[in-house]
């Protein structure tokens, strides 16, 4: 499997898998990603370099977001001053459930933000999905701590807020990874 930057003609693609993945997480009784993700966005941050795909032949497998850029609201003054990457709209497709990629691509994510010269790996996950919580957890990350306060990315309350960090460090991800060098952090 190969890891490559999302381009523009990907919005819809990328679309889609997240209503995907909306359709599983309410099958599995949550209320996560229920309301629709703005296309533009998301095409924003592909235009911007930060949506990353995981290829499996002609498939794609899965798909991260990784930015510098914290949401608003989220992180402390001193926070946002360390030397950070965010992680994004992480989602697996159903037909590679199982196989470790979501796993494998906070590996790849951890590495690339070494390279860039980050210190922490971030992310805000659901703040009721107590399962992808616990994922988090299994993968290196602890909690920081849960905000409520704030509006939504896509409007509407903030859902997205508990928060989680690891540091970040090389890693054997696996992946072929065809990605354009990381900027460095200033």
């Amino acid at each position: 499997m190969r890891i490559c930057s999302a381009q523009p003609h990907d919005l819809a693609k990328l679309l889609a898998f997240r209503k995907e993945a909306a359709a599983w997480l309410s099958r599995l009784g949550t209320d996560q990603w229920q309301r629709p993700y703005p296309a533009d966005k998301l095409l924003a941050t592909i235009e911007a370099g930060e949506v990353f795909m995981v290829r499996d032949g002609n498939d794609t497998a899965a798909t991260i977001t990784l930015t510098p850029k914290a949401e608003e609201g989220l992180w402390t003054t001193d926070e946002v001053q360390e030397p950070s990457l965010f992680i994004n709209k992480l989602t697996v497709a159903r037909t590679h459930a199982g196989q470790n990629l979501g796993g494998r691509l906070l590996d790849w994510a951890g590495d690339r933000g070494h390279r860039a010269g980050a210190e922490w790996l971030r992310l805000d996950a659901w703040t009721t999905n107590t399962s992808l919580q616990a994922y988090y957890l299994s993968h290196g990350f602890q909690y920081v701590r849960t905000v409520l306060l704030g509006n939504a990315v896509n409007g509407g309350p903030r859902v997205s807020g508990w928060l989680a960090q690891r540091a970040t460090s090389p890693a054997a991800h696996g992946f072929t990874d065809e990605t354009p060098t990381p900027e460095r952090l200033a």
